[in-house]
């Protein structure tokens, strides 16, 4: 998927012109495509000390020139889908303007698709109506001429084939719904990162809490120039790490030996959902991103608008445990690194160094929630595969006229295709 990861990325420079040489390796990035990638924009004041640290830990944290080189491990610059400063995406990218004009493409907008409507009743049903909620309120239908692409992210896509009679026959016929294919596996195989945001009190009044509190300056200059802090993500630096290799499952969760169970987001201050009224503080964010737990999405009613039922099943494994533990472990290692010495105060988790295992796992039990990258709540198999929702050419088992082409046709988190398309 390489090559088209590349095709789709313009790569450009941060917006504070600075030299970027020994930030990234140009030669796995793209610079003719159409979403934005860049490094940080804004740099913060802990990026020495971060940097530091790496030198004086080495290891775990050995420095990585670029993380989307195909060998991940160490910690490394963050790269964010922004371009000349501000946030890039598929929407901004691929709805901008200039196709939105094209006389082949009609976007309605407040509108909410409620179900596939079946159109053909032969051997193999074909499903080429859409059915949606419009503006006004009503239901209205249309119907393609070849094939209709679903596109409605993991926990959109499954609730829309649930609402369509496709999924689990009994588990259908238990809320309502008509059974119109049995195909078992939709919405479930549900796999996200479990996240932790682990905050450290820091002797500085330069973070980001400094900034939300009084955030008009910072805006202004934004607005004015698409630079300073605003233009940027929570992060400017993210490390990579396997698990001892005592502790690696077999099968492994990960993609081999290159492959990390781990990820430490290092951000000058909290996220930005946190603000305490008093207080400067560093996060080091814990990630479990090889996770083995598989959660599910279920039908709440037979009303096609009401939300649906959703288990991530955030560290629900065992081993998912163990690599939150770990990563919580590496954290405090690297907060303990020399170059902290005038800077972190202490855990404003209350965390030592020497906490029981016991101890860890009730701490991510307390606070773990999830960093919003479900997939595989419609997940690809084999062509004939009695498992799965789509076929690797993501056409819908036994049906005619749907392909699904979004995350929940991913098996599971596979790390390296997420870090391509990173969302930061």
């Amino acid at each position: 998927m390489l090559p088209y990861f590349k095709k789709s990325e313009k790569w450009n420079a941060p917006t504070d012109h600075r030299n970027i040489t020994g930030q990234f390796d140009p030669s796995v990035h793209g610079f003719d495509g159409l979403v934005g990638v860049s490094l940080p924009n804004d740099l913060v004041p802990i990026d020495p000390l971060v940097i530091n640290a790496t030198q004086q830990l080495g290891g775990e944290f050995s420095f990585n020139l670029d993380y989307n080189s195909g060998k991940p491990l160490g910690l490394g610059w963050a790269q964010n889908t922004a371009l000349q400063g501000q946030r890039s995406s598929s929407s901004t990218a691929y709805l901008a303007s200039q196709f939105l004009n094209r006389p082949n493409l009609s976007v309605l907008v407040n509108a909410q698709v409620s179900r596939l409507v079946q159109t053909s009743h032969g051997k193999t049903p074909k499903f080429l109506g859409v059915e949606f909620r419009g503006s006004d309120g009503a239901l209205h239908q249309l119907k393609a001429k070849k094939e209709v692409i679903l596109s409605a992210g993991a926990i959109g896509t499954p609730h829309i084939l649930l609402n369509s009679g496709i999924g689990s026959s009994s588990a259908l016929e238990a809320v309502g719904v008509k059974p119109l294919v049995d195909l078992p596996d939709v919405g479930i195989n549900l796999s996200d990162h479990a996240v932790i945001g682990n905050p450290w009190l820091a002797n500085s009044n330069d973070t980001f809490e400094t900034i939300r509190r009084n955030p008009d300056p910072a805006l202004a200059q934004w607005e004015e120039s698409r630079t300073g802090p605003y233009s940027d993500a929570i992060l400017d630096h993210i490390a990579f790490v396997r698990v001892p290799q005592a502790l690696v499952p077999s099968p492994d969760t990960t993609a081999g030996p290159n492959s990390p169970h781990f990820e430490i987001i290092v951000s000058n201050g909290l996220p930005a959902f946190i603000l305490p009224s008093q207080g400067n503080f560093l996060a080091l964010t814990t990630i479990v991103v090889s996770p083995s737990s598989r959660g599910s999405i279920k039908l709440r009613s037979n009303n096609p608008f009401d939300a649906p039922l959703i288990d991530p099943a955030l560290l629900k494994s065992d081993f998912d445990k163990v690599a939150m533990r770990e990563a919580i472990k590496s954290a405090l290692k690297f907060a303990s690194a020399p170059a902290w010495n005038n800077y972190i105060i202490g855990s404003a988790a209350g965390l030592a160094a020497n906490e029981t295992d016991a101890a860890l796992d009730a701490y991510a039990a307390a606070n773990a929630g999830t960093l919003f990258h479900p997939v595989g709540t419609a997940s690809m198999s084999k062509k004939g595969a009695t498992n799965g929702v789509v076929d690797p050419d993501l056409k819908l088992k036994k049906v005619d006229g749907v392909r699904v082409v979004d995350a929940s046709v991913l098996v599971s988190l596979v790390f390296d295709f997420l870090v391509m398309a990173d969302t930061h």
